[in-house]
Parts: structure tokens; C-alpha cells; sequence
């Protein structure tokens, strides 16, 4: 959806954040010249919190985050869940555009 507004994107599935790949996340950073990371959770000391500190430590870029904003869980539906938590295509398509407007 961003691609049809013109704005290039990358997706990476960080399959585990410990260890990070260091490598992986500064030459997305140098790429894309932002990141927005989307976690299922809570997203303080989790993927975003790790992703800033390499960011931070070696190519300081915007960022954002999206993540369940440090509230306990609930039971529902994915649809109700991603609306719930702030997590729709919707919401990270505006998440990227705030950031991106920062660079």
C-alpha cells in the first residue's frame, strides 16, 4: 500500500531479536533511511526498544514503534485484536508516513 503512494519499503521478519542482527538492521536503516518496527506486544525492552539501541549506537535514523503500548493482553478475534492494539495495515501505513515525514 505504501509502494502504490510511492514510498519504497522494506519488510524483515526479525525471527529472533537476541541476539539482534546488527548487520540486518543498519543496512535497512542505510536503505530505507527509516524504520518502524511491529511487534504483537508489548513493545517497551522488546523488538523496538533493541532495534533503537542498534539505530542509536550506529546509524540514527527515524523510527517508530508499534506495539500493544504496555497494556495487558486481551482475548478476541485478530481483527478486533489489531484495531484493539493500534495494529491494522491502516495504522502501520500512518505509523511510516509520521515517520518517514521526519527525515
Amino acid at each position: 500500500m505504501l509502494e502504490e503512494k510511492g514510498v519504497f519499503v522494506k519488510v524483515v521478519n526479525m525471527f529472533t531479536w537476541k541476539p539482534i542482527d546488527d548487520e540486518l538492521i543498519i543496512r535497512s536503516a542505510k536503505e530505507t533511511g527509516a524504520i518502524v518496527t511491529v511487534e504483537n506486544h508489548n513493545y517497551i525492552n522488546g523488538l523496538g526498544s533493541a532495534v533503537a539501541e542498534v539505530l542509536v549506537e550506529n546509524y540514527p535514523v527515524p523510527m517508530g514503534r508499534i506495539g500493544s503500548k504496555d497494556r495487558f493482553g486481551q482475548v478476541g478475534s485478530v481483527d478486533f485484536l489489531q484495531k484493539e492494539y493500534e495494529m491494522t495495515a491502516d495504522d502501520i501505513i500512518k505509523k511510516a508516513e509520521q515517520v518517514i515525514k521526519r527525515k
